[in-house]
């Protein structure tokens, strides 16, 4: 194979005797690959590719033809089906070409690439980090949000594969918004270690999902221990030999070549682009290559089409037209880059020369250096410099701009401009007050320190909310009010219910702290690295709370924590969600909660998120929560899924910072407010709050290396949701003659809920079912409940709303009367 840059001399030699790096795989590893040195302190060396188009003038058939190829693979792998549902993603900057002739590929597939470009006014849907880059953050720009949004296959697209890092953020930052039952990862070499291998696999095993890779060869990269300094070493040395590199004089004609670029048409894969973008592009490449062709100069023989940063694919294109249409000229394709690269004048190096220049597109992150390799002394009779019109600027024609730099190096210059795609601006939204309020803090609002929870709620505490709990049930069942428009009158625990939760607080202490160190090392081994916890309130609150004690005491982080309003059949308070967005990068934001019953609650948060999407253009918010217990199976972030006693299920404010349920009624709560809550300072005599977290947190240092143990082993198991709790639920409907989950409520936490609040039935209760009971059955007995025990049951109790309530069906005792 043409290497195109040093015939007959594998271009890795240099880096390979000089660092002791080598290549070992494939043998065809050496044709596709050279090495260079970074000028990067996080990676020494660079695989440089001699059929990606980048750093490597190449023949543009040949940079196509190995995309476009592997996206026929892919195709084949997926299936006829599979593929007319599937999405490619390419990454920028270096694959947004190579990712778009696999969409070529593929053939029936919309692409879409990342980029470093953000829009105003354009919500990312999603983003991801690239750690070892020069240039780390990457952002999903579709103009059409649905675009992700689908469960069919997503293709991920990169020039390497070298850890797995960037495709497994990738993955684990979008499965989270749209899971998907298949990926497939293409590059053209894959160079993972066994342990990385190893390593993407056993994350598929953990999201449930099928993981290919497509590549056009393998092999590893053996690497020295002191790479990294015998690395920067070396590229000091011949810096410092170099300090200054000289800018030649202008000497060649630089004019302007029109393409006629069709009118709405974008520009590439930034924003998204369609199949029937690709067939409007096919159609109009002819005409606008032989436009190119007329204003080349006579005899050229030698022509560099040059791209740009990540517009990469349309000059692919346009310079493979020529390349059909001009047989007799020796077309070659690459582009300008911002990956700062040493060079050396050495046939067994892969880069020979660098052209330096100022960025020319006004960077969001800021002015700097970029680069052109392999263009200086290559005898190029012409180049075509492609731009899009964002980078039109009076950077790109000064006199030790872009157009000056090639003049130097080139008699003639040409340089074509394709409109930048501008997606069209999000649809207005209705107007939001200036500035929300700040969240409430204690001690003026709840008994928490203000450090530990700040509540997104607006203080109801002087409003008489509190109803008898057979009035409320009454007309919860009747339709005529909302559960959340009124308040249970607050139960005050008798002396021996008191002794029950401090026995259950001192017995299960130990197991509450395992769960609280797995569901947080959980959440912070997912990628973000400084979680936002937002508390869905108020069961999610202590939990969230003891999270934010043990990243504190384990890896020292102090996280931000919240709690925020979910009502049933109403969904998460907007307000808040707004305020998050306001001060955090909603991708941050992980939604804790207490247990999960039958999952209504995480059913209603992804139903509010996706409202919430489309009505603010916000995107990023995870409809995911991470809770302490999953005895439904509800969620794939647990600390454990048994049906235990947690004993802040056992009381209402006292054990939750003496604030109230949440309340959502219009007089009360107007469209530009959080919900409402009360806070019940004068239940500060019976206020255990602090003393369960204190219980608890005194036992993390006992459970460190059991954590540690549970989530290596929770890292390798699959934890995709089977919601067994849900159709047990149904089953419980049905077989009691209920006929409506809604009365069903699944678990202890949730029992303990009906036997405080509600009008209960009955109960069912697990054969055996030990001291975990003992405070449901004296509620029970305190409220005339029967206890029914059951053989078969998946959780260790249920509690069933009485289901034909009406102040009737009590007796004078206020009791229920069994039916």
């Amino acid at each position: 194979m043409n290497n195109a840059v040093n015939d007959g001399v594998w271009s890795g030699r240099w880096v390979a005797q000089r660092l002791g790096v080598g290549l070992e795989g494939d043998d065809g590893l050496p044709d596709l690959l050279g090495l260079a040195l970074r000028r990067n302190p996080k990676r020494a060396h660079l695989l440089v590719s001699n059929v990606l188009g980048k750093h490597v003038p190449q023949s543009p058939s040949v940079v196509y033809g190995h995309g476009f190829r592997l996206g026929r693979r892919v195709r084949a792998l997926l299936g006829e089906t599979a593929a007319a549902s599937a999405v490619v993603l390419g990454y920028a900057e270096t694959a947004t070409g190579l990712g778009h002739a696999v969409a070529d590929g593929v053939g029936l597939a919309p692409y879409l690439h990342s980029t470093r470009r953000p829009v105003t006014g354009l919500a990312p849907a999603g983003g991801f980090e690239e750690p070892h880059s020069h240039a780390t953050t990457h952002l999903l720009l579709p103009e059409n949000p649905a675009l992700l949004a689908g469960d069919g296959p997503l293709v991920l697209v990169d020039d390497e594969f070298s850890t797995g890092n960037t495709v497994l953020n990738t993955i684990r930052d979008l499965h989270i918004r749209h899971p998907r039952r298949r990926y497939v990862v293409v590059a053209l070499v894959d160079m993972r270690s066994p342990e990385d291998t190893a390593r993407l696999q056993r994350f598929a095993d953990g999201i449930g999902a099928r993981v290919d890779l497509v590549a056009a060869a393998s092999g590893t990269v053996r690497l020295p221990d002191d790479v990294l300094d015998r690395g920067r070493e070396l590229v000091a040395r011949h810096e410092a030999a170099r300090p200054d590199e000289p800018h030649e004089p202008f000497r060649g004609r630089i004019a302007r070549v029109d393409l006629r670029w069709p009118p709405g048409l974008p520009d590439g894969g930034r924003h998204g682009f369609t199949p029937a973008h690709r067939a409007r592009l096919e159609a109009a490449l002819p005409a606008m290559a032989g436009r190119v062709a007329e204003a080349l100069p006579r005899g050229a023989r030698h022509v560099l089409v040059l791209g740009f940063e990540e517009l990469m694919y349309t000059p692919l294109r346009l310079a493979r037209e020529l390349e059909r249409i001009a047989p007799d000229t020796r077309v070659r394709f690459s582009t300008t880059t911002r990956s700062p690269v040493l060079a050396v004048d050495d046939p067994g190096y892969a880069i020979r020369t660098r052209l330096v220049f100022p960025a020319h597109d006004d960077p969001a992150d800021g002015p700097g250096e970029r680069y052109a390799y392999n263009v200086a002394g290559a005898g190029f009779d012409a180049v075509v410099a492609v731009v899009d019109s964002a980078a039109d600027t009076p950077a790109l024609h000064a006199a030790d701009g872009l157009t000056a730099r090639l003049a130097a190096h080139s008699p003639h210059v040409l340089l074509a401009v394709v409109p930048s795609h501008v997606p069209a601006p999000p649809s207005a939204t209705p107007e939001r007050p200036a500035m929300l309020p700040e969240p409430l803090r204690g001690p003026a609002f709840s008994s928490y320190p203000p450090d530990e929870v700040g509540w997104l709620l607006r203080d109801l505490s002087d409003v008489t909310l509190e109803a008898p709990t057979e009035e409320r049930e009454e007309a919860i069942q009747s339709g005529g009010a909302h559960y959340a428009e009124s308040l249970p009158v607050e139960y005050q625990p008798s002396e021996q219910y008191q002794q029950l939760f401090h026995a259950a607080l001192d017995a299960s202490a130990t197991r509450i702290a395992h769960a609280v160190g797995v569901v947080t090392e959980t959440v912070l081994d997912a990628g973000a690295a400084r979680p936002v916890l937002v508390s869905l309130a108020r069961a999610g609150t202590p939990v969230g709370i003891l999270m934010r004690r043990w990243a504190r005491f384990r890896h020292g982080l102090d996280l931000p924590h919240y709690a925020v309003s979910i009502v049933r059949g109403r969904g998460i308070d907007a307000n808040a969600l707004r305020w998050l967005a306001d001060h955090h990068d909603p991708r941050d934001v992980v939604f804790v909660d207490g247990w999960t019953g039958k999952g209504a609650i995480t059913r209603e948060l992804a139903q509010a998120i996706e409202e919430f999407e489309k009505a603010e253009g916000v995107t990023g918010f995870s409809p995911e929560i991470a809770v302490l217990a999953d005895p439904g199976s509800c969620v794939r972030t647990y600390g454990t899924r048994e049906d235990f006693l947690i004993p802040s299920a056992c009381l209402n404010s006292t054990v939750s910072g003496l604030i109230s349920r949440t309340v959502l009624r219009a007089d009360l709560v107007g469209p530009d407010d959080f919900h409402g809550a009360k806070f019940y300072r004068e239940l500060a005599g019976a206020d255990v709050s602090m003393a369960f977290l204190d219980a608890v947190g005194a036992r993390f240092q006992d459970v460190t290396e059991t954590v540690g143990t549970t989530v290596k082993e929770r890292m390798t198991e699959d934890r995709t949701p089977t919601w067994a709790g849900w159709r047990a639920v149904e089953r419980i409907s049905e077989e009691y003659g209920i006929h409506d989950v809604n009365l069903v409520k699944p678990g202890v936490g949730e029992t303990t809920r009906v036997l405080l609040r509600r009008v209960p039935w009955k109960i069912l209760a697990k054969a055996g079912a030990g001291p975990d009971l003992d405070h449901v059955r004296l509620l029970a007995a305190q409220r005339g409940v029967p206890v029914e025990e059951v053989g078969e049951l998946p959780y260790t109790c249920v509690g069933l709303i009485h289901p034909k309530y009406t102040r009737g069906a009590t007796g004078a005792d206020g009791r229920t009367v069994n039916v």
